[in-house]
Parts: C-alpha cells; structure tokens; sequence
C-alpha cells in the first residue's frame, strides 16, 4: 500500500469488518451474487464515514416512557453512480442514506481515441451546491472520475465526495493536483497498475464481477 500522507484528500477507511469484506471482493473465487452483496455492504458502512458533517435539526417526541429530543437529517444529498461498476454500490449508499436522491453517469475512457466518452449523463434537476456522493468502486487512472467531476462542476453543485473501494495512486495524485477541494474515501490505496491498467493487487474487473460476464 501507498504511503497515504503523500494525499492529504483521501480518507483511508480502515476497520476489521471493512478489511473482512475487502478480502471477500477480491478473492476470484468469489461468486458474483455474494460480490454484488458484499460491495452493497461495503457501500453502506462507508456512508457512515462520508457523513461525520450531515446536517441535522434538532427534533421533539416521545418515546414510550417519556418525552425527549433527538435529530432528524436535513440535507439534501445526491448519490451519483458511475456506471456501471458504480451502480453496485448504490443501492448500499441509500439504504444507508435512503433520503438522498440518485444520479447516473455514463463514462467510459476508449482506448483507441484516448480520451473519455460521455454516453449518459443525468442527475436531479435541483442539483445546485448540493453535496454529491461520486461511487465508483475502481478508480485507476482516474480518467472516468475526472471526467464525471468536471460535468458536476458544471451544474454548480456544492462539495463533491468520492466513494471507491480501491484506488491507485496516480489517479490518486491526479484528484489531488486537478480537484484538491474533492475529498476522496477508500478502503485501499493500490500498489499501482499492471501493463492492461488493472488495479494491483486489485479485484479484477468490478462491472464483470457485479453481474457475471467477461
């Protein structure tokens, strides 16, 4: 693993449960219905980490013995959802945080023309500096995310957090030098790439291993 103090905006998430279940996603034995609800598992006790600063406001009711005050949350937050890998880790994000509205992002990088394509691209219309939840379980180059964060940045949304299981640290360097204001938050930070710009040790293909094909 990387020395994480070189990168100041990412947020190591490190817990034995969280280490358990990373161990489980990256074992190829690992069968896609048991990937798929791992990383949903994985998605939602990240939450937890990522909403330390959710707004609340203060509330009056009863239990059944007495009356008492609690707080209710009073943020309105966007899951956006890199597809498709990302998509894996949506479901996990709202159930955690089921009052958050949801996006789709469409991003693939070609490798013939070397560059980013755009195919989808929709998130709720009220979307201004609204506090955005960018999933992506994978981020290698960081092509995909850099692109998905420049098109949030141009609806005006407000602070802009990503969620990733893995991640290397040249996409890692490359968030930091383009985008240090994007707080980023991962079980792992990669060793590196291999020569097909696979994630080592990694977890192989994300999408593939989410729904069973190659």
């Amino acid at each position: 693993m990387s020395d994480i103090n070189k990168y100041p905006n990412c947020k190591l998430i490190t817990h034995p449960l969280l280490a358990h279940k990373l161990s489980i996603v990256r074992n190829k034995e690992t069968k896609s219905i048991d990937f798929r609800r791992v990383v949903k598992e994985i998605s939602g006790l990240m939450a937890y980490e990522m909403t330390h600063d959710l707004q609340v406001t203060p509330i009056q009711f009863s239990t059944p013995v007495e009356k008492t005050t609690g707080v209710v949350a009073n943020e309105d937050i966007i899951i956006a959802a890199i597809m498709r890998a990302g998509c894996g880790m949506l479901d996990g994000l709202l159930e955690m945080l089921p009052f958050a509205k949801a996006g789709h992002i469409g991003i693939y990088r070609d490798k013939n023309l070397k560059a980013t394509i755009e195919y989808y691209f929709r998130i709720p219309h009220e979307c201004t500096g609204k506090k955005i939840l960018l999933a992506d379980p994978m981020v290698a180059t960081g092509d995909t995310v850099l692109a998905a964060i420049e098109r949030l940045k141009q609806y005006k949304v407000g602070k802009i957090k990503l969620a990733c299981i893995l991640i290397a640290p040249l996409a890692l360097e490359r968030l930091q030098t383009q985008h240090p204001d994007v707080e980023v938050y991962a079980l792992s930070v990669e060793r590196g790439l291999d020569a097909s710009g696979y994630l080592l040790p990694g977890m192989g293909d994300a999408g593939d291993r989410l729904y069973g094909t190659k």
